[in-house]
């Protein structure tokens, strides 16, 4: 699927992309829920069990999408703050404290008249780029393994299989910590974006998921079997995953989509105040 955009100085891009969920081997449900559509791209992680982690998960992603229709046109930082925090109280008057969702995605936005990544991310899901051959984590995990990490306690190795992996510090819809952090990349031709739950990455090591990543063409190929690696490494957690390209429009110049891009910011660190700074295929033609 696609939806076409504007790039820098009148340059065209497209942006191509697949997704799929899976309700994995293990849980009864799935708790998962995403959002792929123009210049949206989320996935929602539900907790609290039956009738609690998929209703978080489903009003996390149908707020997002409905503050995009209303929007009609590009997104901005703000509009992604005010949607989390509606999200947030949402998922709290709907369940009480028994359920919560992490959320992580990506919208294209603008700055100064040229499009970039506006990544965003509460909790343990998470978003790559694949820039260049080189697959990157962009968001860092909000869990108990990760400060950890942060404070030299424990290797990113032993991390991989602590006991305490999945207990994340902060959702939205309960707990006392829901603030997003925010990272502002510039849109390159030829880049790509992996946004997933932790039912890929609990399964699946990111040299694999590069590998993939590397190997197929076209995004919904990359997606199936990243799905499919999961379920047969085991396959323990709901498993959810979208992959989105930047493509020219048309057959011309890579640099017709980042003309900017190199000169543009490409800081990734995280910008808690967003104010600074199955699967069938669906073709939209957008313009942000």
């Amino acid at each position: 699927m696609s939806a076409e955009a504007t790039g820098a100085v009148g340059g065209a891009f497209r942006l191509d992309y697949g997704f799929a969920t899976d309700r994995g081997l293990r849980r009864p449900l799935n708790e998962d829920a995403l959002l792929a559509d123009r210049h949206l791209f989320a996935v929602a992680d539900g907790m609290g069990g039956h009738e609690a982690g998929e209703v978080a998960s489903g009003i996390c992603v149908a707020t997002l999408a409905e503050g995009q229709d209303a929007a009609h046109g590009e997104l901005t930082a703000a509009d992604l703050q005010q949607w989390m925090q509606a999200a947030d109280l949402a998922i709290r008057r709907a369940a009480g404290s028994r359920a919560g969702t992490t959320l992580t995605g990506a919208a294209l936005v603008r700055e100064a008249g040229v499009p970039y990544w506006l990544v965003f991310n509460v909790g343990d899901s998470r978003t790559y780029l694949l820039s260049r051959g080189r697959l990157a984590q962009v968001t860092v995990d909000h869990s108990e393994v990760q400060e950890l990490v942060d404070q030299g306690r424990i290797t990113p190795e032993e991390a991989i299989f602590h006991p305490r992996r999945h207990v994340i510090t902060r959702a939205l819809g309960t707990g006392e910590d829901s603030e997003a952090d925010f990272w502002l990349l510039p849109v390159r031709a030829a880049d790509r974006l992996l946004i997933c739950s932790d039912g890929l990455t609990g399964e699946v090591r990111d040299e694999d998921i590069a590998e993939v990543l590397t190997r197929h063409a076209a995004p919904q190929d990359a997606v199936d079997e990243l799905v499919q690696a999961a379920l047969k490494s085991g396959g323990r957690d709901n498993i959810t995953v979208v992959v989105v390209d930047v493509v020219p429009a048309h057959n011309g110049d890579a640099h017709d989509g980042d003309a900017h891009a190199d000169d543009a910011n490409s800081d990734t660190a995280p910008r808690p105040d967003p104010e600074d700074g199955h699967t069938q295929p669906r073709s939209e033609g957008t313009s942000p």
